[in-house]
């Protein structure tokens, strides 16, 4: 059975989960026949970089061309659309900087760019983990850049655009790769579990995405590791899984703090210790939350920019813990915890400092 994130990848730019803006601009690139004949697709893991490279050759080789033209997308009925799809295109090489990164790959690659397409309309060079590639190595590439061959499409693929040369970039159209919003992977997510018809609740799947932190691939690994754990997934599960705590068990903690109450903090904090939660991830994500509720106590028109952060219910419990929340003590609390976090990551009691804080902060109110 194969993997959910190859099962599932998009096979159309329609398809294209949280870049919104780089399919509208291959589509129209797609409609009129202007693709560029380098690229640099940068972003965080997971996010789509891969994927929409590879639809960059579909659109540019797809023999359909009166669709392509009229919808800014590949058929995905052609010979060639099918060999891309299938990873037997000869005319679209990938390649692996990470194990092939020095001048002479580099030079070998520089060979192969010069033949002209076999079968297809262009050649495209897919070069993931860019920024892997040694000096020498970018300096035989950059006179390819230069003096690109006809029908030639180079593609960089990179999770740290900062190692990219300039002089490299500034060859290539550059596109930024955003990290998928909460929503937008709650929403693939439940339409997967509703296509395998998994059972799982809305607090896993919730949970799930938040813990692949804007990767789709990522949101995809944990659904179908969480799904073959057994018949039916909580959020408990979920939990022991992925090594974070819910959403709800935050909530508690900031309830506590609220109401300015230690023993109810302590007695949470116990909860997630004795089922072997985290207690390191429950400091970052209780200043994470503590973070938001103080944004929203000073401005709520942020509440506007966390939806894209958020679920319905978690957007609800923020803000109403914003309204309750006493700032300065907040402040104060949430100060200890960056502190203690720092401990925490190196001592051999991380849930210590967090112990200490809740009694020092909370205790006084």
């Amino acid at each position: 059975m194969a993997a959910l994130y190859r099962k599932y990848r998009p096979r159309a730019f329609r398809d294209l989960v949280g870049q919104s803006q780089i399919v509208e601009i291959f589509g129209n690139a797609g409609r009129q026949d202007k693709l560029a004949h380098a690229y640099v697709f940068y972003g965080s893991r997971g996010t789509g970089k891969t994927t929409v490279a590879r639809l960059v050759a579909k659109l540019a080789n797809c023999t359909a061309r009166d669709y392509v033209h009229k919808e800014g997308e590949p058929c995905n009925a052609c010979v060639a659309c099918a060999a891309i799809d299938e990873g037997r295109a000869m005319d679209v090489v990938e390649i692996d900087a990470a194990s092939n990164r020095g001048i002479d790959e580099i030079r070998d690659l520089r060979e192969s760019i010069r033949v002209a397409p076999s079968s297809f309309i262009y050649k495209v060079f897919i070069i993931d983990e860019a920024h892997m590639l040694t000096g020498p190595a970018w300096n035989a590439l950059l006179k390819t850049l230069e003096e690109p061959p006809p029908r030639t499409i180079i593609i960089l693929a990179t999770t740290e655009y900062e190692k990219i040369p300039a002089t490299i970039a500034s060859r290539a159209q550059r596109f930024h790769f955003r990290k998928i919003p909460m929503r937008e992977l709650v929403a693939k997510l439940n339409a997967i579990v509703a296509a395998e018809k998994f059972t799982i609740t809305d607090e896993a799947v919730e949970l799930i995405a938040a813990a692949a932190e804007g990767g789709m691939r990522d949101a995809q690994s944990l659904l179908d590791q969480a799904a073959s754990t057994g018949a039916s997934v909580d959020l408990a599960t979920v939990e022991s899984l992925v090594g974070k705590v819910g959403f709800r068990r935050i909530a508690q903690f900031v309830d506590a703090v609220v109401k300015g109450d230690a023993s109810e903090a302590l007695r949470a904090l116990h909860e997630v210790r004795s089922v072997g939660g985290n207690v390191l991830d429950v400091c970052k994500e209780l200043i994470a939350y503590l973070r938001r509720t103080l944004a929203l106590r000073t401005d709520p028109k942020l509440e506007e920019l966390f939806k894209d952060e958020l679920t319905k219910e978690e957007l609800a419990a923020t803000v109403a813990h914003s309204k309750a929340i006493d700032p300065q003590h907040a402040i104060a609390l949430l100060k200890a915890l960056i502190a203690g976090y720092g401990e925490m990551r190196y001592s051999p009691f991380p849930h210590i400092p967090l112990e200490v804080a809740f009694i020092e902060h909370l205790g006084r109110k």
